[in-house]
């Protein structure tokens, strides 16, 4: 298992709960909701979400396609909002109402302009939807508008007890974090006297504050080789010359919340399952167990200091959120399941084979994408002995049709998310009781607000299950979509309420609001991690070749003054000058002749005309354009993640394939520029891949690089070591050209993967690294190999470039990283110091470093791109 990151300190998750309210009331800055500013994109409890379910209907050759990322109706979720102060009030006519209410319990608070007796009326609800009464008129005549506006969200936590008239409440009331505007609203607040102007000039400053500890480090990284370092022929001497990091550690949320090594080698093991052909390792047979406990959970008992799914006991029984602050005599809803969050290659499919053999009579349903489909029926057909195999039915595409009638009657249904989400309003799934539902690669449904996730939570089931590497990706509402899909009780199952508790505190480090995740984690949460040795090391460029960096260096910094001030007079600016520029950088770091074709053809072309004609010059020019994208690995604008499968238009816009097909399918038209009409033909691919003959007529790959002659030295003093094996993964498969002639040159035998092969190719070039003693070295294409193959007959793997996201890079070295892996696995990544690769990997920590500690919101289309320019600005300083 990997180095388990520092823990944080454990909270008291209940405590006193009168002495935190009166606290509350004392001291506005440091209450219950702290003062913090909003996740950006955070749900409000005041303010109406349109449902993502008025989107068109998709035509019928779409309804088994995969979901994409996100409804093309889905509105923002509008600006990131932080705190301006609070107010004293209480809820009146709560002698009308029957709903419960506790000191310190986190309340709802709702515009209610439907009602007949007061048109500005803000009722106030506890966590399980029972309306407890309602905000006073005169403050609710103040605060409708501002909530009805869109100007101010508010939240709310009860001070006291209810009595027979009124309950106390303190009202904390948040608005824009827009410096400009904020000034505005200040003053209209206070007009009002609905915040006093200390209040104000206190949160002010603590925004201020939190947003400076939040900010992004800049500067170049300052670890690197000494100078004059010493020659090093081998693998220890390389390591000792290198940097050794764990491995994604950084980034890993859910690895710092979930159990400690400690914690998993004391976890019992299951008896092997009878019918079970696979021997089940002894860390599967432990996630078996803990599986099967999770779907009978149980309440621990009165008094004590344990909570189940943040639940905890009194020492009268009661039953008291430790969340919420909600109390409540009968016992509540469990929820039966949890997330299997194991690395890929652990045997997350095999653990759930194994629950479903010893789990008892029912009919399980697997939801997964569509490509993973046939691979839940052929690992069930290899891993479960003949006579004991469970029925199976594929559920998807024309097989829906026999299949509809009998669901029940299959031990296993496998069906995609397309087919689940097509099936949303009364499909033959939602009508099936199902003994469980699992969700593979469950972080699909982390937009709550998609037709998947929203269908899934839909499924009628004892118990659920989440299956993902990944259980938030982006954000801390990934994991809040994946809570409300497993029906987790108490009030955070609610999207406004997950968001005062959990999401805003977490927003700016709330230890308390840590803490309940941290026990909500390890509650729900199984995560084991892979070993890995993982070095940067660190090249010097030899001096001809930091001339040539330099050069282009302040060749990237004039194009992206000249696109600064272009963008400020308002003139057209030339950001895909800055890519090209930036692209050949990064270039150069590999060796100086991948950056022989320039392409000042393309620039011209995309300065001079806002559509293309598709003539075949053009197309090829588009796809050079599309290249460039692709290498910087810009987001989709329709998804806002990687693209998957990009394509370019004519008019000059890059999307996913999915995502621009179906928008093609509801609109015709660009929603970029929202002028130019599409059609399928009109989306150019990608250029493929050229092989190594073709590249070698347009490179001069005789001469070493700096990097290669580094490789070199690595590979000589691996292959040392008898049967070690080695993937080279490059972007370029022109620099896997260079290093291929270089590789002649000293004798070694390879294999090479790239787009240019075909399936029969890729195959023979597998075996050989597998079953030829000799083949010892595999050339890779990070994009083809970051999927789909398994290379664990190599044990080292060399990173020869880096980029943003190292998501495509994870997926590739878990190529080699997996079950069936019998030997300790070595990553190096080859940076140049103090060039823009070494930048690169700052950001990347800076970004992880966010993530993993704030857990911050990811922006919308134009935060994204204004972070990008930041990025970038880094890189070129």
């Amino acid at each position: 298992m990997a180095h388990q990151s520092k823990r944080p300190r454990a909270a008291d998750l209940a405590g006193d709960v009168t002495a935190r309210a009166a606290k509350s009331a004392r001291h506005p800055a440091s209450s219950y909701p702290a003062s913090q500013p909003s996740a950006p994109g955070s749900s409000q409890t005041s303010i109406a979400v349109p449902s993502a379910s008025t989107m068109q209907r998709l035509p019928r050759q779409f309804e088994d396609a995969e979901p994409f990322s996100q409804d093309l109706t889905q509105n923002d979720d509008g600006p990131s909002l932080e705190l301006y102060g609070s107010l004293e009030s209480k809820i009146v006519g709560v002698r009308y109402y029957t709903g419960m209410a506790t000191t310190g319990e986190v309340v709802v608070c709702k515009r209610d302009p439907s009602n007949q007796y007061d048109g500005n009326a803000i009722r106030v609800d506890n966590v399980l939807g029972r309306q407890i009464g309602h905000i006073p008129r005169t403050v609710a005549a103040k605060l409708a508008p501002y909530i009805d506006g869109g100007d101010c969200a508010i939240e709310a936590v009860l001070t006291g007890e209810k009595d027979f008239y009124d309950c106390p409440i303190r009202i904390f009331i948040y608005g824009t974090s827009n410096a400009l505007e904020r000034p505005r609203l200040e003053e209209r607040l206070k007009n009002d006297r609905l915040v006093k102007a200390g209040q104000l000039m206190q949160t002010r400053k603590d925004n201020d504050q939190q947003r400076q500890a939040m900010g992004l480090r800049s500067g170049r990284g300052t670890a690197g080789l000494p100078s004059g370092k010493p020659e090093a022929s081998s693998l220890a001497q390389l390591a000792q010359a290198s940097q050794a990091v764990n491995f994604r550690a950084e980034g890993d949320i859910v690895q710092t919340l979930a159990m400690d090594e400690d914690q998993l080698s004391k976890m019992p093991q299951a008896k092997q399952p009878d019918g079970l052909g696979a021997t089940l390792l002894p860390y599967q047979l432990q996630g078996l167990a803990w599986l099967m406990s999770r779907e009978k959970p149980a309440f621990p008992e009165p008094g004590s200091s344990d909570s189940t799914q943040l639940w905890r006991r009194d020492a009268q029984g009661r039953y008291f959120n430790i969340a919420t602050n909600f109390t409540i005599t009968a016992a509540p809803r469990l929820l039966s399941g949890g997330i299997l969050a194991d690395d890929m290659g652990l045997g997350k499919t095999l653990q759930i084979i194994s629950l479903i053999m010893a789990g008892g009579p029912g009919s399980t349903l697997i939801v997964a994408p569509v490509g993973v489909m046939s691979n839940w029926e052929q690992q069930i057909q290899r891993h479960v002995l003949d006579g004991h195999a469970p029925s199976v039915a594929i559920y998807h595409g024309a097989a829906r049709q026999t299949a509809v009638k009998s669901l029940e009657g299959f031990r296993v249904v496998i069906t995609s998310y397309g087919t689940l989400s097509s099936e949303a309003n009364g499909g033959a799934l939602s009508k099936v009781n199902w003994r469980r539902v699992v969700l593979d690669e469950g972080h699909t449904i982390r937009n709550a607000k998609t037709k998947a996730a929203e269908a899934a939570c839909k499924l009628n089931a004892q118990s659920r299950w989440v299956l993902t590497g990944t259980p938030i990706v982006n954000n801390i509402r990934d994991l809040h979509s994946l809570l409300k899909f497993l029906r987790i009780t108490g009030g955070i199952e609610q999207s406004d309420v997950f968001n005062t508790v959990i999401a805003r505190p977490l927003a700016v480090g709330g230890r308390r609001a840590q803490a309940l995740l941290q026990s909500l984690m390890k509650d729900l949460c199984l995560r084991r991690r892979k070993d890995m040795k993982f070095y940067i090391h660190r090249i010097t460029f030899w001096p001809d070749e930091e001339k040539k960096y330099e050069a282009l260096l302040s060749e990237a910094q004039g194009a992206l003054q000249e696109f600064q001030s272009n963008s400020r007079n308002g003139q057209k600016g030339r950001f895909q000058g800055v890519l090209e520029r930036l692209l050949r950088l990064r270039q150069t770091c590999n060796h100086w002749t991948l950056c022989k074709e320039r392409i000042a053809d393309l620039l011209k072309l995309l300065d001079e005309q806002d559509v293309v004609q598709l003539t075949p010059e053009n197309c090829a020019l588009l796809q050079q354009a599309l290249q460039l994208v692709i290498e910087s690995q810009e987001e989709c604008p329709v998804c806002f993640d990687l693209m998957t499968s990009p394509v370019i238009t004519h008019c000059k816009h890059v999307f996913c394939r999915p995502c621009i097909s179906k928008v093609i399918s509801i609109q015709e038209k660009c929603p970029l520029c929202r002028v130019a009409l599409l059609s399928p033909e009109q989306l150019i691919e990608p250029a493929p891949e050229r092989s190594a003959q073709e590249e070698e007529a347009l490179l001069d790959p005789e001469t070493k690089s700096s990097k290669t002659e580094a490789l070199l030295k690595i590979l000589q003093a691996t292959l040392k070591n008898d049967g070690s094996k080695v993937i080279i993964f490059s972007q370029w498969t022109s620099f896997l050209t260079v290093i291929q002639r270089q590789l002649d040159e000293a004798g070694y035998t390879y294999t090479r993967v790239d787009g240019s092969l075909n399936t029969r190719q890729r195959d023979a070039a597998i075996q050989s690294l597998d079953h030829d003693p000799s083949t010892r070295i595999m050339l890779a294409s990070l994009a083809v190999c970051s999927v789909g193959l398994n290379l664990v007959s190599a044990d080292t793997v060399v990173l020869a470039d880096s980029w943003w996201a190292p998501a495509i890079e994870d997926q590739a070295v878990d190529r080699v990283h997996r079950l069936g892996q019998t030997r300790p696995t070595t990553v190096w990544r080859l940076v140049m110091e103090g060039t823009v690769e070494e930048r690169v990997l700052d950001i990347q920590s800076e970004k992880r470093e966010l993530v993993n500690k704030a857990f911050q919101e990811k922006k919308g289309e134009k935060k994204t791109r204004e972070t990008r320019m930041g990025d970038i600005l880094k890189l070129l300083a």
